[in-house]
């Protein structure tokens, strides 16, 4: 399932909580790749913070594991939640004056609500790999971007971009985690599936993946992976992107609140959000909408509840 909550990259009230700093995140060492950070109830959920190349040698991404016990057995299921988020670490929200009113939404928090929320499923939370000014992401190891993390999209290559990217961390991750080992299609688990889901900022990713999505479709080596993909929720305007995406049989939903399509400051995102629901109706995918909390006044409160709700 892939999934979309957020805008692609409009301004925001809380874009002091929007990252991207260095290629490397400076938490983590290159001696210590993976390390765990907590342990929550080992009958009920382990949660494990792994540190993962993403540039071997050069740069390194954090990468959120929350792994239920019941799942961690070569007998397990393989239905599995990846989350593209914007947020920062607690720690470095907290010291942040227009981050640290927000802490229940860090990165950690996050994590462990989505594990309550899906306590059957293993969670994998993936930081920006850049922050600028403590207020714009960059998910420069999925999509080239600028400085302030707008993204340039650009179509699928067989040595780079952001299934390859996808896929490594998700197979490198399973192997840090002892998780059953790879053997099926795309060196994934068998009976592996796969939800994706960008909050905010993090819908960029998604947005990359959906321009990748003909090429990754087509490459023998990567269409395996890209059928363990079930459903989508996000929005592209680009006609033939969106051709492939119905094509493909994905399930389409869109989640959205009145902070994202109805701010008349940003009111292009709106329109885009209509486009896209529009385009993929003429192409015959059906996408499911809705639109949360509308009758209440746009809130970024609200904006963070949809975590919740979708």
């Amino acid at each position: 399932c892939l999934l979309l909550c957020g805008s692609q990259i409009g301004n925001s009230p809380i874009g002091s909580l929007r990252g991207i700093t260095e290629d490397v995140n400076l938490v983590c060492s290159t001696s210590d790749a993976v390390r765990a950070v907590a342990a929550r109830d080992a009958n009920l959920l382990k949660i494990r913070q792994f540190f993962l190349p993403f540039n071997p040698g050069l740069k390194q991404i954090s990468f959120y594991g929350l792994i239920p016990s019941s799942l961690c057995t070569p007998q397990g299921l393989h239905n599995d939640f990846c989350f593209f988020l914007w947020q920062n670490f607690k720690e470095e929200m907290a010291v942040q004056p227009e981050a640290s009113q927000w802490l229940s939404w860090s990165l950690e928090q996050v994590a462990l609500v989505l594990g309550q929320r899906f306590p059957n499923r293993n969670i994998w939370v993936v930081k920006a790999s850049r922050m600028y000014l403590n207020k714009f992401s960059c998910y420069q190891n999925f999509v080239e971007s600028n400085m302030f993390g707008a993204p340039e999209h650009t179509a699928y290559t067989a040595d780079s971009g952001a299934f390859h990217q996808l896929r490594s961390l998700l197979t490198n991750a399973m192997e840090r985690a002892k998780l059953p080992p790879s053997g099926g299609a795309g060196g994934l688990p068998p009976g592996f599936s796969l939800t994706l889901v960008g909050f905010s900022k993090g819908c960029v990713v998604l947005n990359q993946l959906v321009y990748e999505l003909p090429g990754a479709r087509a490459d023998p080596n990567m269409a395996a992976f890209v059928r363990r993909i079930s459903d989508v929720r996000t929005w592209v305007t680009d006609r033939e992107a969106l051709r492939e995406l119905a094509a493909s049989g994905v399930s389409v939903h869109a989640h959205v609140t009145p902070y994202e399509v109805r701010d008349p400051m940003r009111a292009w995102v709106g329109r885009e959000y209509g486009v896209f629901i529009q385009t993929l109706e003429e192409l015959g995918a059906c996408p499911s909408r809705k639109l949360h909390f509308q009758d209440e006044p746009p809130s970024i409160q609200n904006h963070f509840r949809v975590i919740l709700e979708f």
